[in-house]
């Protein structure tokens, strides 16, 4: 028999009570990431000058960093100055843009805690061995997370806005980029390369369930390395080599990273 509420004669939820338990954690999550926001909002200055608009400042540490790397390396990396100029096109264009940035922050920041409502809502459901595979799962998948919005944010951020924001198809044509426009590019390299970064979780759990194998992973290397360089080309403007394999080097050792998370979990499987 199908119970749509209560628990049946062993004990277990029905569906409907699943939905319910499922509704609270996300109301939690929703709660915790719209204070995380609020405080973002009320944080303006540090939201906006120090974070945000810093990959336009030519102090900007990765900027710092790229001219050291030029001096030792000789190669044109410096980039010393930035020419282009923000406007907001609408009347409630900076409003509005503040409050999709203070949202932003508090879905950054609340990310652990969103994890830990998942865990929390699929934890019952788990066996005594499922749950020893998922042990450290919000620690380790916060880190990841964090470790790709720092790399979004200090590498493919300021080599996109540096490139885009200086790219000219004519001298007539000078560059007042929209405030939106700016944002969404910050935004968008910096969550992105977040996501990438959950690959060896992602990876952990399909070795989990069988569906992939490290002898696979090594298989494919080959193929992984050309899909690397092509998502290093797509998510990094700049046509230079050296700017894709800044990008392309760090997804590569993340691949590598995966290959002995799949191994490790193969060799666990095997002396259960």
């Amino acid at each position: 028999m199908f119970f749509l509420k209560g628990r049946n004669s062993t004990g277990e939820m029905s569906f409907l009570d699943h939905l319910e338990a499922l509704r609270w954690h996300l109301m939690r999550s929703a709660i915790a990431i719209v204070v995380l926001a609020i405080v973002a909002f009320l944080n303006k200055d540090i939201l906006f000058d120090k974070i945000i608009f810093g990959p336009k400042n030519p102090d900007f540490i990765t900027y710092k960093w790229l001219c050291i790397i030029s001096e030792k390396f000789s190669i044109d990396m410096c980039i010393k100055d930035i020419t282009f100029s923000i406007i907001s096109t609408s009347m409630s264009g900076q409003f509005t843009t503040h409050m999709f940035a203070a949202f932003t922050a508090g879905f950054i920041l609340g990310f652990p805690y969103l994890l830990f409502e998942v865990w929390l809502f699929v934890k019952p459901a788990l066996t005594s061995k499922e749950k020893r595979y998922t042990t450290g799962f919000v620690f380790w998948a916060s880190l990841l997370f964090f470790m790709g919005v720092f790399f979004g944010y200090y590498v493919i951020s300021p080599l996109s806005i540096n490139f885009l924001g200086s790219y000219q198809v004519s001298e007539t044509v000078k560059n007042t980029i929209a405030l939106d426009s700016y944002i969404s590019i910050v935004t968008i390299m910096t969550m992105s390369c977040g996501v990438v970064f959950e690959l060896p979780i992602i990876v952990y759990f399909l070795t989990s369930i069988g569906i992939i194998s490290p002898q696979f992973m090594r298989t494919y290397r080959k193929h992984a390395v050309v899909v690397n360089l092509i998502v290093a080309a797509f998510i990094t403007p700049s046509p230079d080599i050296t700017s894709q394999m800044l990008v392309a080097v760090p997804l590569f050792l993340l691949y590598e990273i995966s290959i002995w998370v799949s191994a490790f979990v193969e060799a666990r499987k095997e002396k259960i």
